[in-house]
């Protein structure tokens, strides 16, 4: 981390994806940085945590991606350059103020990296592809290759974020979040500020009617960013040396590496054009690409959005071409070079031998808790004090390992928080007994909401906060129940007892996650309650607890 900082202009260090993306931030002189943690950008905020103090930078680990999403807008309209970053899920819970933002523009440059995860390698929800938001919003996507690319194309979008008054997206992947290669370094730019607020009510205010002026402000601006996209760098073609060919390739994004990978592989020269504008398109660009060609493979990963539109453009420019794309390629999980090579060979009439794309890889060894885990028991005594036929809900954490052997004590899951939820409409709709876990961090990101709406309606399930006291899962960063900020900072301590007896829960006890004896006696007596019950389990994770061990000194040498 040292040599981040330390080196000099011009030098190659090998940075991971996400920790180029904090660099091209650094080099743009970013001011704001807020985010909400998940894999796979978790490292983003994890390194603004440990150096954002020393480099005058605000930073938060904020309570949920709304949140993040709403500080950051805060800041932006303050006049304060922007970074706001989640994986993809998290831009689901931060569309409510995102979509508006798009509207309002922005005054400060603002950033958005969310980050995709093909394969579901730490996802445990969908496959989602944020790509179709730039469709919904009307906000610009940039995708990079690579970690020089992500330095390179942050710096490029908040240039972007300023020219236009607009947020722009950088999406990755996980293999592009977590790739590591060299990344030749810029100016580190210090760029300490304080904003100011300027009452603009004709900017800031979304209301009718000058909302349906915003949308055709924000149409007319997109055809702008448009015209700049046909002429950006950052869209190559990657020529061949064969002239007039009639075979090519376009790609975007890891997808573009496994392209140039596959054409080795094959031995074969066609030329790719790059894409590195998602949205808005460089229509022209690829309109002159297409024009000649007689076949073209579109490698993309996961739904065919570029494939769909190359096909809407070629209808004029050049209706006969044949477009290779989903139809030898995978929609389900990420893509790898051997299946872009066979997708290749077909295209070009070669032999290659590939098994089934769609095997769901099989895995030796299921993950478990760590050892020490408080989880252990807790979900062992669970299964243990449960009536007969209890449901079980799951939640987003590391307990959502409870969903395999030895445990198997999840019958539901689905996003952040919607544990309670869920069991609030199985106990209204059926009223059978549902026993519902949650962790800490997930509580406080979005549990507290679902919580009230029990208690407001009368709902019975029984819910196990289980506090180890961090988010384990992304990697112990804080959140409002520890006393200390994002940056390290002492900061009011929120009691989740407090909270939820503030919610109006009467049946509530606190245990020793570890204490099998009174968690076994909790679950019995609550079971058997016909309201809402919280047993809050309490215990340190053990990989946090063996980080806070002090280290034994050295024996003094002989």
């Amino acid at each position: 981390m040292e040599e981040f900082f330390s080196a000099p202009l011009g030098k190659k260090i090998l940075l991971l994806g996400n920790e180029a993306l904090v660099r091209g931030a650094l080099e743009s002189g970013v001011n704001f940085v807020s985010t909400y943690p998940g894999t796979p950008a978790s490292e983003i905020g994890n390194i603004f945590s440990r150096i954002a103090k020393n480099n005058n930078i605000y930073f938060e680990f904020s309570t949920n991606e709304k949140i993040a999403m709403e500080a950051g807008i805060g800041a932006s309209f303050s006049g304060l350059k922007v970074l706001v970053a989640m994986k993809n899920f998290g831009l689901n819970v931060a569309l409510d103020p995102l979509l508006p933002l798009a509207y309002t523009g922005t005054k400060g440059p603002m950033v958005i990296v969310t980050a995709d995860d093909p394969n579901c390698w730490s996802s445990a929800q969908t496959e989602e592809n944020t790509r179709g938001i730039a469709y919904l919003s009307h906000i610009p996507v940039l995708e990079p290759s690579d970690p020089q690319e992500c330095k390179d194309f942050i710096k490029l979008a908040y240039d972007i974020s300023e020219r236009f008054n607009t947020p722009v997206i950088i999406r990755t992947t996980t293999r592009v979040a977590h790739q590591t290669s060299p990344v030749i370094l810029g100016n580190l730019i210090k760029n300490q500020k304080t904003g100011e607020f300027v009452k603009d009510m004709r900017r800031f205010v979304t209301m009718p009617p000058r909302v349906l002026e915003m949308k055709k402000e924000l149409l007319e601006k997109i055809k702008k960013i448009g015209q700049f996209a046909e002429k950006s760098k950052i869209n190559q073609i990657f020529s061949n040396k064969k002239k007039n060919a009639k075979v090519g390739i376009i790609t975007s994004g890891v997808s573009f590496l496994h392209s140039m990978e596959s054409l080795q592989e094959l031995n074969a020269e066609l030329p790719v054009l790059k894409l590195g504008f998602f949205y808005p398109l460089p229509e022209e660009a690829i309109k002159k690409f297409i024009k000649n060609l007689k076949k073209v493979l579109i490698v993309e990963e996961l739904e065919p959005f570029l494939e769909k539109e190359v096909e809407r453009l070629a209808k004029n420019v050049n209706p006969k071409l044949q477009i290779f794309g989903k139809k030898y390629l995978p929609e389900i999980g990420e893509l790898r070079p051997e299946y872009v090579s066979n997708a290749l060979a077909k295209m070009l009439g070669k032999k290659y031998a590939l098994g089934s794309m769609y095997v769901i890889p099989s895995f030796k060894h299921l993950a478990r808790f760590c050892p020490g885990c408080p989880y252990w028991s807790v979900f062992g005594t669970i299964k243990k004090a449960a009536p007969e036929n209890t449901i079980f809900g799951g939640d987003i954490g590391c307990y959502m390992l409870a969903g395999l052997p030895p445990h198997m004590t999840q019958d539901y899951l689905s996003c952040m928080g919607s544990s309670i939820g869920i069991a609030h409409g199985i106990s209204k709709a059926t009223g059978q007994k549902i026993i519902t876990v949650i962790g800490d961090s997930t509580f406080f990101h979005s549990g507290i909401p679902s919580l009230v709406n029990a208690i407001f309606n009368k709902s019975a399930p029984l819910i196990i906060i289980l506090d180890n006291q961090t988010t384990a899962m992304t990697g112990h960063q804080p959140h409002p129940g520890i006393g200390k900020t994002g940056m390290g900072e002492e900061t009011a301590q929120l009691k989740i007892e407090d909270i939820v007896q503030a919610c109006g829960v009467k049946n509530l006890k606190i245990v020793d996650s570890m204490n099998v004896t009174d968690l076994e006696a909790a679950i019995k007596e609550y079971s058997a309650k016909d309201e809402v019950s919280v047993i809050i389990a309490r215990h340190i994770c053990a990989l946090l607890a063996s980080r806070q061990i002090p280290s034994k000194p050295a024996a003094a040498k002989q």
